[in-house]
């Protein structure tokens, strides 16, 4: 969701849900940080792509 802000910034929020199931349960904990790790970073580099420095 985007929510257009104050003095020409953009706020947005990044909602993921899933619950993992059978094996992949036991692999959650490091794929979950893993996917923090890199939307992070996504998210970093669209920022200072969108935003003036």
């Amino acid at each position: 969701m985007f929510v257009a802000r104050f003095l020409g910034r953009t706020r947005m929020t990044l909602r993921s849900t899933g619950a993992p199931s059978g094996f992949a349960r036991v692999w959650a904990p490091v794929t979950e940080q893993a996917m923090r790790r890199v939307t992070t970073r996504d998210l970093a580099r669209l920022k200072a792509l969108l935003e003036p420095p």
